[in-house]
Formats: structure tokens, sequence, C-alpha cells
């Protein structure tokens, strides 16, 4: 292969992780498209709607779908056995892929990922790049892209109307994807975060989430009052990514919601609350962004995944986020 664009297609296999992993390899499909016609993904069955939202992407095909056609390289950014064995099997000559795996050798180049050198602030997106560049390819804004249709937004208009919200609004999105722990997830930080964002700017905010966040949305907006309503089990990925391009800022847990909404260009405000949450490596990445760092002094063992009480929620400071809504607002509007 040489360096000039080919009409050869590209497999990237980036079956694993939450709906913000499989967004933010869209950037490993944008630079491969320097080099390459066409980009297929895989992807677990559950990002299927995501991935088809992806403009990078060719044809999006869930994990286990028999691959069609030819391709003359392959990248794999969540490496597992299976995921190796994908290309391999298939016998795409050229293969990109984790090193420092028993499964390595199945790949022809082989990438140490950075954090095992002990990096821990380089964004996610930069750590992907990583994949694509032994191919020769690169990108100078590694930013993800999101893709919203005509009849998500039409669809996103119809539940705006529903709730008096066409003009102006935020969009909480009070959760992250630990399915798990739900029934644990405290609540108080963001009643009082909506209900003085909604008293104070005076225009809606609608809290969002899955059809398996109902509940805990709903307690939201019931405790917050006036002003705040559920939307949570009422959007597909891409009506949320269609409220998104239309809020007045969109306020989110480190989750895929946070990294569409950033995608869309809507100005993003990421809550990082954990210590261990990394939130330079996991910012939301779009032209209007900012976070909240971890101010909660949790324990060095306590992680997302394991966390038993989850107090750095529940001590949420809704000035700090009404602070960084303020501030992201100002910054847009003098651009």
């Amino acid at each position: 292969m040489n360096s000039a664009r080919s009409a050869e297609r590209a497999l990237l296999v980036a079956a694993g992780g939450g709906m913000g992993d499989t967004l933010l390899a869209g950037v490993v499909a944008r630079a491969l498209l320097r080099r390459f016609a066409a980009v297929d993904a895989v992807v677990l069955p559950a990002h299927v709607d995501v991935a088809a939202h992806v403009p990078a992407f060719g044809r999006v095909l869930p994990l286990g779908e028999r691959l069609r056609g030819r391709y003359a390289a392959a990248v794999v950014t969540w490496a597992t056995t299976r995921n190796a064995l994908l290309p391999w099997l298939a016998r795409i000559p050229v293969r990109v892929g984790q090193a420092r795996r028993a499964y390595s050798g199945l790949f022809t180049e082989r990438v140490v990922v950075r954090s095992e050198l002990g990096d821990r602030t380089t964004h996610w997106t930069e750590i992907l790049l990583d994949y694509a560049r032994p191919l020769g390819c690169d990108l100078a804004d590694p930013v993800p892209e999101f893709a919203v249709g005509d009849a998500e937004r039409r669809d996103a208009e119809a539940l705006l109307r529903v709730h008096d919200a066409a003009t102006a609004f935020y969009l909480l999105h009070p959760t992250r994807g630990l399915s798990a722990q739900r029934m644990r997830w405290p609540v108080d930080g963001f009643v009082e975060l909506a209900r003085r964002l909604a008293a104070r700017d005076g225009v809606p905010v609608l809290v969002t989430g899955s059809r398996e966040d109902a509940a805990l949305a709903q307690t939201i907006a019931d405790r917050a009052g006036r002003g705040v309503a559920s939307v949570a089990g009422a959007t597909s990925v891409g009506t949320f990514g269609a409220l998104a391009e239309r809020a007045r800022a969109v306020v989110a847990m480190d989750s895929g919601p946070m990294h569409v909404a950033a995608a869309v260009g809507a100005p993003t405000v990421g809550i990082f609350a954990l210590q261990s949450d990394e939130p330079d490596r996991w910012a939301p990445r779009g032209r209007r962004t900012t976070l909240v760092r971890p101010a909660y002094p949790c324990p060095a063992w306590h992680r997302k995944e394991t966390c038993p009480d989850f107090a750095c929620v529940r001590a949420l400071d809704s000035g700090a986020v009404l602070r960084a809504i303020d501030g992201l607002l100002v910054a847009a509007a003098e651009r």
C-alpha cells in the first residue's frame, strides 16, 4: 500500500466497552479514510444504533455477523481473543492491534497502549489514533462526529412541544453506564442542580436517560419541582442527539450521552465525580465543552464499577456545575 488513498476497504473492530467507546472509535475510521476508500466497523450488537450515526463508518456489522467482501487492512481497537481472531481468520493481510497480550501474535502491527507506560492524561481519542498511525493515517482534529437525521429532529421537536420547551431548555443526564447500580445511585445533588437551574434561568430542564433510568429520572423531576421534567426512555440515541443540538447546554455525567452531546456540537459540561474517573482522558471532546473535576476525597480503591455508595455523587457541588455552565456559555457568546 502506498500513502495515496486507494480503492481498498479497511475493517475497524471496535466491539467492546460502552456506547462512548464506539463513538470515539469513529476518529480512527476518519483517519483511515485518508488512505482507504471505505472503513467498515464491527461493533457490539447493542451499539449498532450509535455506530450508524458515525459518518466515517461505512457498513456497520454487529459482532458475530459474517464478514462480507475483502479488506486490505484491519485495525482492532478493542482487543479480545475473539476480536483478534476475526481479521486473522478472514486472512486480512495487515492487522493492527494491541501489544503485550497472549493474542498479540495474531497482529502484524502491535501497538503498546500509552496507559501501560504510565500515561494518565492523554485523551482517549489520541490513544486510539495510535492504532491508525502504523498505517500512515492520522488526524489533526480528533473530534468525534455524530450525524443526526431529519426524522430524529422531527421527533425531538414533537417531544419539546409536549414539554413546552421549544425555545430554550437544558438537558441533564444524571446517570452513567452502570445498570447494576441504579438502585444505589444518589439523586439529591441532581435534584438541587435541576431545581436551581430551572429557577435561576427560567427555562425547562429535561432529565434524560434510558428506559432503565426512567424511574430515577422521574424521581429527580418530581423532587426538583416546577420546570423540570423527565424524558428518560422517550428518546433513541439519535433523538437525544437532536435534543442536544438544540439545548442551551447539556450537563451529563461521564457517559456515552455526554460524548454524543459534545459530538453534535452542543455546549457540554461533563461531570467527573470519582477521583479515579480520569477526566483528562475521557473529557467530552467537541467545539464547546468543559468539565467538572472530582472534588470529593474518594478512597483510592473506589472505582465506578465497585464503589459501594457513590458518596461523591451524593455530594455533587451544584454551584460548581452552574459556574461551569456559565463559563461555557460566556465563552461561546464571545466567539
